[in-house]
C-alpha cells in the first residue's frame, strides 16, 4: 500500500518484538514505571519522550508489557495527559513554521502544497480524536490561533 501523499511504498521503520510476555530481566515493579512516568510528565516531557527516556536510561522496552497499560492510560489516570495529543501539537508547528516560510517566500509554490497537505492531516487527525473522546466535541480547529497551543 501506498503512503498517503506520496506515491512511495515504505517498508522500513522499527517494529515491537513479536513476544508478548514480560522480560525477565527487569527490574522495575509497575508501580516504579508509574511514579517514573508522571515524574518525567510533570517535567514537561511529552510521551514519546517519556518513552524514549524510560527504554534508554531505565532499559524498559514496553511500558505495557509491565504496567498493563499504556504510557497514555497512565498518565490520563494521573490527569498530566495535555489537552492535545502530540502529534497533532507537533503537526501545529509545523503549519505555524510553513506559514512563516510562505510569508517570507510567497512564490514558493511546493511549500504552499506542503501547507495544504499538513492542514488537512491536521483535520483528520482532530476528526479521528473528537471520534474516540480523547478531544472534546465542541473544540474548534481555527487556523489563527495555532500560535496559541505550540507555545
Amino acid at each position: 500500500m501506498a503512503r498517503m501523499h506520496s506515491r512511495r511504498k515504505g517498508k522500513s521503520g522499527s517494529k515491537k518484538p513479536i513476544k508478548k510476555s514480560k522480560p525477565t530481566w527487569i527490574r522495575y515493579k509497575a508501580k516504579e514505571i508509574e511514579l517514573l512516568a508522571s515524574k518525567l510528565a510533570k517535567e514537561n516531557k511529552t510521551p514519546s519522550q517519556i518513552g524514549i527516556v524510560l527504554r534508554d536510561v531505565y532499559g524498559i522496552p514496553d511500558i505495557k508489557l509491565i504496567a498493563g497499560r499504556t504510557l497514555t492510560e497512565i498518565l490520563k489516570e494521573k490527569g498530566l495527559l495535555k489537552e492535545l495529543p502530540q502529534d497533532v501539537i507537533d503537526l501545529m508547528k509545523h503549519s505555524v513554521a510553513l506559514k512563516k516560510h510562505m510569508g517570507a517566500n510567497k512564490k514558493d509554490m511546493t511549500a504552499k502544497h506542503g501547507l495544504m497537505l499538513n492542514e488537512s492531516k491536521i483535520k483528520r487527525l482532530i476528526k479521528y480524536y473528537k471520534r474516540t473522546g480523547r478531544i472534546a466535541v465542541e473544540w474548534k480547529y481555527d487556523q489563527s490561533k495555532l500560535k496559541m497551543y505550540t507555545e
